[in-house]
């Protein structure tokens, strides 16, 4: 018998079946083989290459209108894409902007129900359906002031962004600031005004406005003249200023219905919701208003907040086209809250694994992270191309190349250097050719209260709830912060005297340190560093000056008790000392310490106004110049008075809860004109309690050194004189300006608060005295004296008032009322008190004297004048100043017609 050994048994041959035989072999591989053998699948592999091979191309076209295309695992999330983008552009403030893409590529719209943005945490072959998918490099948040941008690059692809905007006529806006804007762009791309270069018609081959006439280039035309000395980085920056301003700045609409079924748009920014009607903004709910965002189907919920004086909820409901639409909206205020309202993205804990409701969160950074950053970054000097602008039709418009390098130059000039390279020094900002007024609402919710603009954060404590968590409901909500209650545990204040730093500066060869203060013991804030301007002294020192430092001592000087006067003078003083070093005592970022455990924004200054102020006459004459064009241009088109008209009448954020107790309301002369609680005047020694009808309200003229002081008060009651001249008496007072008679037309718009000649006025501790009156057609000129009897102190009181001015009217004659207003202004030099001006109301005659006054100080200083801006300052101190469109109109003929005839001009001393 023949047998196999197998090493465990003997098997007869004729046994060994083939069934057998596998057997014994998988038993042996299962017991006595199982550590040395083992199998490979080839073509499992094989097929596993091939899918690691493939990949997903996403081709993107920038602002500049170049294209790449990436390649990506078709598995890769959105955000590989963002970082593949923003890696090829060497964008570093790279949270403003996104990628856009179409669900149907066949419909070429902006619509935002046609354009998506990429979501970073989804597949990118889930969100885009088509092959080969195209994506545009786009600004998702519109940085509210262009001086919050860093990089001077990114303030380019704002500058494009804007300019696309325009052109496509998503941004409308007037043609006396499209030309100004557009005059901008030709200082960018054809450098300075040469007339043998550019000679008639060098602009018509340009593409610069929609609908482009020849008179339209004459305006651009003149104003590029006005630009002289400005580099690329310097016009777009002001580009990006002069953008800001606009109602439709940053404004994607989504269209909607309201509950009467009137075809309306809704508009998602910075400071909340705006609502448009055949693209006029009439109305806004900012975000510290707003409780809820809700939508349910094709509906969309704003809930507002209460008000004390309220027993019930408003829930504002809007009809969106679609249930997409609905949501694209809700999700856009989800985004825009958290990135400009929040210190970091709330994220919610997943309390159910399955719900009915959108569960959408904003999981980027918020632009407090984005500013912080970039205050300790060093920042990068780097070179890059601008693309030019299209080419009208008519013209010849070649396609811009992707390669960088390269530039076609504007047809009509030779090549200049920097044409085919513009150094960028990323340390450097821009030269402001146009000054700063008090920024527009817009600005306000990016954090500070923004009578300049700066960013103030809000609470990062609080957290986000979310209504919608709850299985059964099927409405998406998102809930605001309480932005109006404190939180329970705010964070403590610095202590007095620890980690202060030491850091000395010398001034630059202009004479200057980079760097502005605020506050003072007249403003009742501590002095804080406001704004360090880039490649300066206090920019490049060690260690670094920073925004928010408190300012302690100045050369070992304790300045907590000094005016803000006092201390801008001193830090000036440096400079004229031996080496004019300057040594500063500073408790690093007290500003941004001190708001982590407050809703209050901080109170800026505009930007870049350099302490020591050297100002140079050029700059500031083109700016002052180029204000006066556009008041001319605004007059004349009609859009000034339009301009006006859209502007809030009461500051939203502003509550006037004093004025209606029960115990103030017979205080008020009005019934709707109530001061702010911020602002109003709190009487120290009054027995009727603290309310008087009345508000601070402070105008700054910059590069002077100058505020302006008024209370602006209503005409007193009878009921009120005592505490009026209680008012005046602790305020410091010595100038009472009156903007009115005591009857109009059979109708009583002012109590007589002062005696007759002689004859003295007792009102409880106080004595009045009359001692001189001088009247003409339309003005009287009285004195008094205010005794207080309780310590015997005697104080002159000069009375100005200006009877021949109709209540809702104005003055008939331009240059009289001018006459008037130089007289105060005479009246008040070099006094720091405040001025009390009053007409019936406090706020329409009135307005327009504290815009006529802070007017002619800003020629005298050199500065550009805004007239809105400065209504739209007063209107954030006292509600309603500058009652009607007549009155806005008059004063800015008369503020022009006061520089064109040389009554008004800059001094000598801001003119050199």
């Amino acid at each position: 018998m023949e047998c196999y050994g197998w090493g465990w048994a003997s098997v007869p041959r004729r046994w060994l079946t083939q069934r057998h035989l596998i057997d014994m072999i998988e038993s042996v591989s299962r017991r006595a083989l199982s550590g040395s053998s083992g199998s490979y699948h080839v073509r499992g592999a094989e097929l596993a290459r091939d899918r690691r091979l493939k990949s997903l191309s996403a081709t993107v076209v920038f602002l500049d209108d170049t294209q790449h295309t990436f390649q990506l695992d078709k598995r890769a999330k959105g955000q590989a894409l963002l970082d593949l983008v923003f890696h090829h552009l060497e964008l570093i403030e790279k949270d403003y902007f996104g990628l856009q893409y179409t669900e149907n590529p066949s419909n070429s719209s902006n619509s935002p129900d046609v354009m998506r943005w990429l979501d970073p945490s989804k597949p990118v072959k889930k969100q885009i359906r088509s092959k080969g998918g195209q994506f545009f490099f786009r600004v998702k948040f519109y940085v509210s002031d262009p001086s919050k941008l860093q990089e001077e690059y990114t303030r380019y692809q704002f500058y494009l962004q804007i300019r696309r905007d325009i052109l496509q006529g998503k941004l409308q806006l007037p043609v006396s600031t499209a030309c100004l804007i557009a005059s901008y762009t030709v200082q960018s791309e054809l450098g300075d005004y040469h007339p043998e270069e550019h000679g008639p018609g060098y602009l018509s081959r340009l593409q610069l406005i929609p609908g482009q006439t020849e008179e339209m280039e004459r305006k651009i035309c003149e104003l590029h003249k006005l630009h002289k000395g400005q580099l690329p980085a310097d016009a777009e920056f002001n580009f990006l200023d002069h953008a800001k301003r606009l109602d439709m700045y940053g404004v994607e609409l989504h269209k909607a219905r309201d509950s009467t079924n009137k075809e309306i748009q809704l508009g998602v920014t910075s400071i909340g919701l705006v609502v448009f009607q055949n693209n006029t903004r009439i109305n806004i709910f900012s975000w510290s208003k707003i409780v809820k965002i809700s939508f349910k189907r094709k509906q969309f919920f704003i809930q507002l907040r209460r008000e004390q004086s309220e027993s019930y909820d408003t829930l504002l409901g809007f009809n969106m086209q679609t249930y997409r639409s609905s949501k694209n909206l809700w999700k856009a205020c989800v985004e825009h809250h958290t990135f400009f309202r929040l210190h970091s993205p709330k994220m919610r804990p997943r309390r159910f694994p399955l719900t009915l409701s959108s569960r959408f969160t904003y999981s980027g950074r918020t632009e407090y992270q984005t500013v912080e950053d970039g205050k300790y970054r060093a920042r990068v000097e780097r070179t890059f191309i601008r693309s030019p602008s299209k080419r009208l039709v008519h013209g010849v418009q070649a396609p811009v190349p992707e390669e960088k390098g390269k530039v076609a130059v504007a047809p009509g000039r030779p090549p200049r250097p920097y044409d085919n390279k513009v150094q960028s020094l990323g340390s450097r900002e821009p030269r402001q050719a146009w000054g700063e007024g008090n920024p527009s609402d817009e600005e306000e919710m990016n954090g500070a209260h923004t009578q300049g603009g700066a960013f103030s954060p809000v609470l990062g404590s609080r957290i986000l709830s979310y209504v919608d968590d709850d299985t059964a409901v099927e409405r998406n909500i998102y809930d605001l912060p309480d932005y109006s209650e404190p939180t329970s545990s705010p964070a403590p204040a610095p202590a007095p005297d620890d980690g202060l730093v030491t850091i000395c500066l010398t001034p630059d060869e202009q004479g200057r340190f980079g760097f502005n203060v605020k506050g003072g013991l007249d403003l009742d804030m501590a002095i804080l560093v406001s704004r360090v301007a880039p490649n300066t002294p206090a920019d490049r020192c060690y260690p670094k000056l920073n925004e928010g430092d408190q300012v302690v001592y100045i050369n070992g000087m304790d300045v907590s008790g000094m005016l803000h006067e006092h201390v801008v003078n001193l830090i000036r003083q440096c400079r004229d000392t031996g080496n004019g070093e300057l040594s500063l005592t500073v408790r690093p970022n007290a500003l941004y310490n001190a708001l982590a455990g407050t809703d209050e924004p901080s109170e800026e200054e505009p930007p870049y106004r350099y302490v020591p102020d050297a100002p140079q006459a050029t700059v500031g004459s083109d700016a002052l110049a180029q204000s006066m064009l556009l008041l001319a241009d605004g007059l004349a088109s009609g859009a000034l008075i339009a301009q006006y008209e859209q502007l809030y009448r009461k500051n939203p954020e502003l509550t006037s809860l004093e004025s209606k107790k029960t115990e103030n309301q017979n205080k008020n002369r009005y019934r709707d004109i109530s001061p702010y609680d911020v602002t109003r005047v709190i009487l120290m020694g009054s027995i009727n309690g603290d309310y008087i009808n009345a508000n601070y309200v402070n105008m700054e003229i910059p590069g002077s050194g100058i505020i302006n002081r008024y209370i602006a008060t209503q005409g007193p009651l009878s009921s009120t004189l005592a505490d009026f001249w209680q008012m005046v008496l602790e305020a410091g007072s010595t100038l009472v300006v009156m903007l009115t008679t005591l009857v109009e037309r059979g109708r009583t718009k002012c109590h007589q608060y002062w005696p007759n000649v002689n004859e003295p006025l007792t009102l409880r501790n106080l004595t009045l005295t009359t001692t001189s009156e001088k009247t003409d057609d339309f003005f009287v000129f009285r004195e008094f004296v205010l005794r207080d009897v309780s310590t015997g102190e005697e104080r002159d009181i000069t009375h100005m008032q200006y009877w021949g001015w109709p209540d809702h009217g104005v003055p008939g004659d331009w240059r009289q009322f001018t006459g008037f207003t130089e007289r105060v202004r005479a009246a008040r030099t070099g006094i720091v008190e405040p001025a009390v001006v009053h007409c019936s109301a406090g706020i329409g005659r009135t307005g327009v004297l504290v815009l006529m006054e802070t007017a002619l100080c800003l020629i005298e200083a050199n500065q550009p004048v805004y007239p809105l801006d400065i209504v739209r300052a007063m209107r954030d101190q006292r509600a309603m100043m500058i009652q009607n469109a007549s009155q806005y109109k008059f004063v800015c003929e008369a503020v022009h017609k006061a520089y064109t005839e040389g009554i008004a001009k800059p001094l000598l001393e801001f003119s050199r």
